[in-house]
């Protein structure tokens, strides 16, 4: 027996050119309250471009099923809302609605519109149903509002929306290419995820690396951030850890590529203090401290895992925390340990020294003024800038 879908034969290829990983709605993010009657309005900047594009919608950490009442997306304009015409209506299998399973992602069904490189998207899902637990991600580095009732079919934001904490249940934007094209994927924590940079401004190393891309000749430039802040790689705790939902946010990228591992935060936590003021968030991240061969042995796993699927892999050296309140000498011994490791080790396709980038030549326990955002842990604009600029774009190719 045969079903009566046609499925065209075709040529072109598909490739994941913007993703946010989801996260549970848990105390350890600004989660989403419950929603209702609601329409989930995002805007979202894509690396690279497309003829048709597909959007993944993520019920993973909800506990029940997900309705979708109705979806649309457009090009926004330089006010965030949409264009020119009117948005887009998505459709899931056909219809114009759908249920996502409780645990379960739902793929769309390609839109016919043409999406350039570095275009940004308005996406929007109405909800008519009520939600209480919200598939989210905790960093909101984009823009975001709730709605009343079903404005799917509307281009302008109305003044009643409320803004959004975080990001709701939208996880990729995919694109539909003639050629084939390979997608740069990275695994990350807060520095990928761009804490400190401008929300809404697309200045995340990830970002900006994307924006070199597309001016180098013959470089494509899809690049996707899979950062959380917080999470680490052999443990939960802020987010799944890394190793985890390497094959979820990593592997299952359309176009997959190139690899690169940049999650630092395994060191930071296990060698932490523990005083009155760091007690509290230390307490969200459970499990023994882990060892440096612990952290080199997770590299190669998911190096390997990377290979497997026909990626070249490449790790980011830990760039210096002294100063903050995770700071402790034996903690920067163990990153100095890993980071030299992942200099010489050859266990890479490459290498993203970014510790060599951020280091201040009077103290290289700490980040050089002015690339920090004032907490000698995170990046400021101009320090994810300078991680952006340093990269080696040919790793690429």
């Amino acid at each position: 027996m045969t079903s009566g879908i046609t499925r065209p034969a075709t040529t072109e290829h598909w490739v994941r050119t913007w993703g946010a990983s989801p996260q549970a709605p848990d105390s350890s993010v600004s989660s989403i309250e419950p929603l209702e009657n609601t329409t989930v309005r995002q805007v979202v900047r894509v690396s690279g471009g497309g003829h048709r594009v597909r959007v993944r919608v993520s019920n993973e950490y909800g506990g029940t099923p997900l309705t979708i009442g109705a979806a649309a997306v457009a090009v926004a304009d330089s006010e965030g809302g949409a264009g020119e015409g009117s948005p887009r209506a998505v459709t899931f299998g056909g219809r114009p609605f759908t249920t996502v399973p409780a645990g379960a992602p739902v793929l769309s069904d390609p839109v016919d519109i043409p999406v350039a490189a570095l275009s940004r998207l308005v996406i929007s899902l109405y909800l008519p149903g009520r939600v209480d637990t919200v598939t989210c991600h905790g960093t909101f580095h984009a823009l975001g509002w709730t709605i009343p009732g079903d404005a799917t079919p509307h281009a302008s934001t109305p003044p009643d929306a409320t803004p959004m904490p975080a990001g709701a249940l939208l996880t990729a934007v995919e694109a539909q290419t003639a050629t084939a094209s390979k997608a740069v994927a990275v695994l990350g924590d807060s520095r990928v995820d761009g804490i400190g940079s401008t929300p809404g401004a697309d200045r995340r190393w990830t970002d900006l690396l994307a924006e070199r891309l597309l001016a180098r000749e013959g470089a494509t430039p899809y690049v996707i951030n899979q950062g959380i802040g917080g999470n680490r790689l052999l443990n939960d705790g802020i987010g799944t850890a890394a190793v985890a939902r390497f094959d979820r946010d990593i592997l299952s990228t359309p176009g997959l590529g190139h690899v690169v591992i940049a999650v630092g935060n395994d060191v930071v936590f296990s060698f932490a203090p523990r005083t009155e003021e760091t007690a509290g968030f230390l307490d969200m991240f459970p499990g023994a401290p882990v060892t440096v061969d612990d952290i080199v042995a997770a590299h190669l796993q998911l190096a390997s895992r990377a290979r497997a699927h026909g990626a070249k892999a490449y790790a980011a050296t830990i760039a210096p925390y002294g100063g903050s309140e995770m700071y402790s000498d034996d903690g920067d011994k163990a990153r100095e340990q890993v980071n030299a490791w992942i200099r010489s080790s050859d266990a890479f396709d490459g290498v993203l020294d970014f510790d060599a980038v951020w280091r201040d030549p009077d103290d290289p326990t700490r980040i050089r003024d002015g690339l920090h955002m004032g907490d000698h842990l995170h990046g400021s604009d101009a320090g994810y800038a300078a991680l952006a600029d340093a990269v080696d774009l040919s790793l690429f190719d």
